[in-house]
């Protein structure tokens, strides 16, 4: 029988709605839970709620918002078995990707609530005398729109700095995700005693999404957008937030690349890239998605990086936990994956491992001979897929991988570090990472991209900026003349 779930929470309250919406198992279609489904009604109650709610949020000693967020995060702890069990029937995920997120996401919360003990400002120098600072305040209500495919890190990493920082937040969660991406924070927030209109959490079907998008973005009471998810969106929400001159924070697709140049440790090479080519069916962000390898080690990697991921067990990880490969999230994926496999095949690539699809189910494929002409050495694919390429010198390891408008992340793997430092900073990505995958992330560190992959930064102190606006205020102490005419 399906979960309903309890409603949207809007100012601290569990409000039904006149609909709901199917909350799916994404390996087997069935109905995991009914979710409730918000029209702008709700929309612009929960906005208004976050609006009351700002003055005195924002006007709490600080410490008083980090010990709120340290309460969110051990309710988080407390219920992490809860929250992987819905993951995995909710996201069709691995329960060990389910543990990670479920140790992750306390850990955005205490960083955020230790981000309220640095520095807010500085005080800078003044010419005529004045006490000349630069501060930092909380902008009012934020929206955050987040994905599934990482639902509670991402959607943690969206609200936690946000909120220490005084914003009130509107969260909707993506429809395919609507309760681990969404009203499980909500849960965790109202038994954590989290003050009403702090946080706001609205779901609604996938025809709604584009009214309740536009609402969350254009309405004159939101100050600021976090948003993770396609780049096409992204692109549609950072250009409405610029005509309202609101900031937006996006974070958006990748097509990072695995340099493995030939003084790899063949090993770890073959381990990154198995992991961040494979990891939750390759529907992350930061996965590999072009693995190139020095012409020299190129007959020593590929047998070992087709054993690596031979042993990847694919099917339904919420019957047998030893499934790692799960299902992509839904048909639309299914099919986008397919065509590219289908569209490189028919360009003369060649299948080394894998190519098999199975209902939701794609089994790990790498591919050889791929060309610039084909959709999977260009587009996202953000699935079990990843060609395999060889290169002759380092600039032309460069070059491919600079060779798309996404700008993510990336790896390099190689015993020179010097070499290593000279590779990255010609890589045009927000991130690099030496010998490990470009999958990688931690809630204190600037994550984000360059190019087409976003804009803005979330983690630590940068989030802290995105999340702010910064204000200059003087106090007159030398008693600057004014001009005697006056």
């Amino acid at each position: 029988m399906a979960n309903t779930l309890k409603g949207l929470y809007i100012g601290g309250q569990w409000v039904r709605t006149a609909t709901q919406f199917d909350d799916l198992n994404p390996s087997d279609g069935s109905v995991w839970a009914t979710a409730p489904n918000a029209s702008l009604t709700e929309t612009a109650m929960a906005i208004g709620a976050a609006q009351e709610a700002f003055p005195k949020w924002a006007a709490l000693p600080f410490q008083e918002r980090s010990h709120f967020m340290i309460k969110v995060a051990s309710v988080i702890e407390r219920r992490k078995n809860d929250f992987v069990e819905a993951l995995r029937y909710e996201g069709g995920g691995w329960i060990g990707k389910g543990m990670f997120e479920a140790g992750y996401v306390p850990e955005v919360f205490h960083a955020a609530a230790a981000s309220n003990y640095a520095s807010i400002g500085e005080v800078m120098p003044s010419e005529h005398g004045k006490f000349s600072l630069a501060v930092r305040r909380p902008m009012g209500v934020i929206t955050c729109i987040s994905p599934w495919n990482f639902p509670g890190v991402l959607t943690a990493r969206g609200i936690a700095f946000a909120l220490a920082a005084g914003n009130t937040v509107i969260l909707k969660p993506s429809e395919e995700t609507p309760y681990t991406g969404g009203l499980f924070f909500a849960e965790a927030f109202e038994e954590a005693g989290v003050p009403a209109g702090v946080l706001n959490v609205i779901t609604c079907s996938r025809e709604r999404v584009q009214a309740i998008g536009d609402e969350l973005v254009d309405h004159p009471a939101i100050k600021g957008i976090s948003f993770t998810g396609s780049t096409a969106v992204g692109r549609v929400i950072a250009a409405r937030a610029g005509a309202h001159l609101k900031k937006a924070c996006v974070e958006l697709g990748g097509k990072d690349a695995l340099i493995v140049c030939d003084d790899a440790d063949l090993d770890r090479a073959t381990s990154a890239a198995n992991f961040g080519s494979f990891m939750h069916q390759g529907q992350i962000c930061m996965s590999v998605e072009k693995v190139l390898v020095h012409e020299k080690i190129f007959d020593q990697f590929l047998p070992e990086f087709i054993r690596r991921a031979k042993a990847l067990k694919v099917g339904d990880p919420t019957r047998d936990a030893a499934n790692i490969i799960g299902p992509l999230i839904n048909d639309r994926q299914v099919a986008r994956v397919k065509d590219q496999i289908d569209d490189a095949v028919a360009k003369g690539a060649t299948i080394a491992l894998g190519g098999g699809v199975n209902g939701r189910f794609v089994e790990p494929t790498i591919l050889l001979n791929v060309t610039r002409d084909m959709k999977v050495y260009k587009d996202e694919t953000f699935g079990p897929v990843v060609p395999v390429i060889p290169f002759a010198t380092d600039e032309e390891a460069i070059a491919m991988a600079n060779d798309t408008e996404y700008g993510l992340s990336s790896g390099i793997i190689t015993r020179d570090e010097s070499r290593a430092l000279s590779i990255a900073n010609r890589l045009e990505t927000g991130m690099c990472h030496v010998n490990c995958s470009s999958v990688n992330d931690e809630p204190h560190v600037p994550f984000g991209g360059s190019k087409a992959s976003g804009m803005g930064r979330h983690g630590g102190r940068w989030s802290q900026e995105t999340f702010t606006e910064t204000r200059w205020i003087t106090l007159d102490r030398g008693g600057r003349p004014f001009p005697p005419q006056f």
